[in-house]
């Protein structure tokens, strides 16, 4: 079987390199040839595959295989993104759709985030992903703490974080946007934070140019203006969009599955559907990373098990009062920090006996200090 992954080859566009070839060497064999899902829907499975002539390539509609769809762990389900093993020649006798997706190959990324049932499960948004876009609506009040929710989960999926700021021409003046600018990048540290309105097209030249060339996945809330941005990036009108209500500039969601396309300039974009909710699941590297300004200076503080509230030489609490430190900043890192333990206690023996020790901890803690304030009983 030719497997000439060369820059000439079709899959190239859309991300196929040397390592996936060699991923993908195992499955190698009559009528198995590699393809990359492009977008699910109810175990049938979009894939775009060299077409055979070795010029060009094509989407098809084939069907995920039983062992990937019946498992129990939602993890090794196909997602948008990952690139697959598929027969086209064995097991579809009489059937319309075009082959099975018979294995996944290795991911090297994945965004994932808790899925909103009690069951405490994971859910990828996107496989194999080198920028996650987070879109924020201008046309509202900047939520400081959803994009916090956002990078930290970007950060840990093991892709670049990349926030773009929708809808600019609705933010006031140029003083305006650039504070907002600048509060987004405090809430960021280490990101590019870029602003675009997709009416006027400023800012959407600089976007494409940051994605060429990769895989990106865009991120974030209904209403955000996901949908105008990806008809931009991708130059055509592909996906629909609802008019903006007057009285607060918000579109409405549009976007119901994910989608992978290729990009005009190079690279693809994977659009997703507007998130209304989006758990935290197992972050704690993306956590240090988004709120590394608050971990650098625990550091500092004179104990190691601090818990920055009235501890004497709190490196924490001396940045708040000198304002170094914003207390909102302190305490979205405390409460992303207390969901994203929940979650991983949740299917972690071992760390949720050590958080019920140290509840117990605190616990006692707290009433010795409620006695020395009270003081000696008389």
């Amino acid at each position: 079987m030719d497997l000439d992954f060369s820059a000439a080859h079709p899959l190239t566009a859309y991300g196929w390199d040397d390592g996936f070839a060699e991923s993908f060497t195992p499955h190698a064999g009559r009528g198995i040839v590699p393809g990359r899902i492009v977008r699910v829907d109810r175990g049938r499975v979009d894939a775009v595959v060299a077409d055979g002539s070795g010029e060009g390539a094509g989407v098809r509609t084939v069907l995920a295989d039983t062992a990937l769809v019946a498992t129990s762990d939602p993890m090794r389900v196909p997602c948008t993104g990952d690139w697959a093993a598929i027969d086209l020649e064995n097991g579809l006798t009489g059937s319309h759709l075009d082959g099975v997706v018979r294995a996944l190959l290795p991911r090297r990324t994945a965004f994932l985030r808790s899925t909103s049932s009690k069951r405490s499960e994971g859910q990828i948004l996107a496989a194999n992903v080198d920028h996650a876009v987070i879109a924020v609506s201008l046309a509202d009040a900047l939520d400081l703490g959803r994009i916090e929710r956002f990078v930290s989960l970007a950060w840990e999926s093991g892709a670049q974080p990349l926030v773009v700021l929708t809808k600019a021409d609705l933010a006031g003046g140029p003083d305006t946007l650039a504070h907002l600018v600048a509060d987004a990048e405090t809430a960021a540290p280490g990101v590019q934070v870029l602003t675009v309105s997709s009416m006027t097209g400023e800012g959407v030249e600089v976007v494409t140019a940051v994605l060429a060339g990769g895989t990106s996945v865009l991120l974030g809330q209904s209403g955000a203006g996901k949908s105008t941005l990806a008809n931009a990036l991708l130059g055509e009108e592909l996906q629909r969009v609802q008019a903006i209500r007057d009285r607060d500039g918000k579109g409405r969601h549009t976007t119901t599955t994910r989608d992978l396309r290729a990009l005009p300039g190079g690279g693809v974009l994977i659009d997703t559907p507007g998130l209304r909710g989006v758990g935290m699941w197992d972050a704690g590297t993306g956590l240090s990373r988004t709120f590394s300004d608050v971990e650098s200076l625990a550091e500092e503080c004179r104990f190691h098990d601090c818990a920055h509230q009235a501890e004497p030489g709190c490196a924490v609490q001396e940045a708040l009062e000198t304002g170094e430190l914003p207390l909102r900043r302190l305490e979205s890192y405390r409460k992303l920090l207390r969901e994203n333990q929940r979650i991983v206690a949740k299917t972690d023996a071992r760390l949720r006996a050590e958080i019920r020790r140290d509840w117990k901890q605190k616990q006692a803690l707290g009433r010795h200090m409620m006695e020395r304030k009270r003081g000696p009983q008389r």
